[in-house]
């Protein structure tokens, strides 16, 4: 092999070589920093891209896809003395990777202890119950406070999440039966509560019950009164009646107006409980001129029919011969 041979293995070694360092090919999510004699010259995309050999070289890889930080846990003391363990977790990309790259030496690390150190700034400005009620304010109030500190890095942070507060063991037994007692309270409460509407639901309904039984009374009183004076209307009709056939010369009328009266007196007399014995004060003539009355008012005004009945009736011994009137005695 002469030196010409030579010559052109190695020159065609050389274009090789060359051309390999002069042609790089960037993986999606990912931007190149070029370096030329140490000074950043631009950012390579992802995609085949060509740089000048031995002059210019790769810087830094930086990856664009969102990222997630894990935040240790720590110690915090908030507002009101009480202290409590705290982590999260942080997610941020970045968009400028020549920032991230010459800005920040560390840049995890730098989020990180950012994150770590407004955590301890915001929740000790805040109360434990705050603490623990309000998670969502606490991320809000992070993202907003780290988000423009790590801006000049070329990084967004998208979220910061608190992922757990874990108080002393004795506070978490403190708040424990607090929260016991509460609902101890809250049940006493609504106890009290449903025995005081039973007191007045069973109150309305006596009253309505009371209400509803003098409304019965009244109603049955006004009955009552209505009766007895259609009853008084019916005994004036009567005695009316009783009066014109007097005045008629109609005797037949009078004998019966009073033989009625009279039986029915006798009938309350015999139907008294304590009732023994009974005294006539009248003859049984009297009684029998009564009936006898009855009968010609019958006959007089029922006819021949009537008269038989009652002449039947006489025979069977219910109604007694009709005898004369005997006058009442002085």
């Amino acid at each position: 092999m002469t030196g010409f041979d030579v010559f052109a293995i190695a020159f065609v070694l050389l274009v090789i070589v060359t051309l390999f360092a002069g042609i790089k090919t960037v993986p999606q999510g990912f931007d190149w920093t070029i370096e030329r004699f140490g000074k950043y010259t631009r950012t390579l995309s992802p995609g085949l891209n060509l740089i000048v050999p031995y002059f210019d070289r790769i810087g830094r890889k930086i990856n664009m896809m969102e990222q997630v930080i894990d935040i240790p846990e720590q110690e915090v003391i908030t507002k009101d003395n009480a202290t409590v363990t705290v982590d999260g977790v942080a997610f941020y990309q970045v968009f400028d990777a020549a920032k991230a790259s010459y800005e920040v030496a560390n840049l995890n690390q730098a989020i990180t202890v950012l994150t770590m150190t407004n955590i301890r700034s915001v929740m000790g400005s805040m109360d434990l119950d705050q603490v623990l009620s309000h998670r969502d304010e606490i991320n809000e109030r992070l993202l907003r406070v780290v988000d423009a500190a790590v801006s000049p890095w070329g990084v967004k942070v998208n979220r910061i999440e608190i992922k757990d507060i874990v108080p002393p063991a004795d506070l978490v037994e403190a708040m424990g039966r607090q929260m016991k007692a509460e609902r101890v309270k809250r049940a006493d409460i609504l106890q009290a509560e449903g025995q005081r509407q039973s007191e007045i639901l069973r109150a309305e309904g006596a009253k309505q019950g009371q209400i509803l039984q003098a409304e019965g009374r009244r109603e049955a009183a006004f009955r009552d009164a209505e009766a007895r004076e259609r009853l008084a209307e019916a005994e004036a009709k009567a005695t009316q009646m009783v009066s014109e056939s007097i005045a008629k010369g109609d005797v037949a009328a009078l004998n019966y107006f009073i033989a009625d009266k009279y039986i029915k007196a006798f009938g309350q007399l015999a139907e008294s409980p304590n009732q023994k014995v009974l005294m006539l004060p009248i003859e049984t003539s009297s009684v029998l001129g009564s009936r006898a009355g009855i009968g010609e008012i019958a006959r007089a005004t029922f006819g021949e029919s009537a008269a038989s009945a009652t002449a039947a009736a006489r025979r069977g011994g219910s109604v007694p011969p009709a005898g004369p009137p005997v006058p009442p005695q002085r």
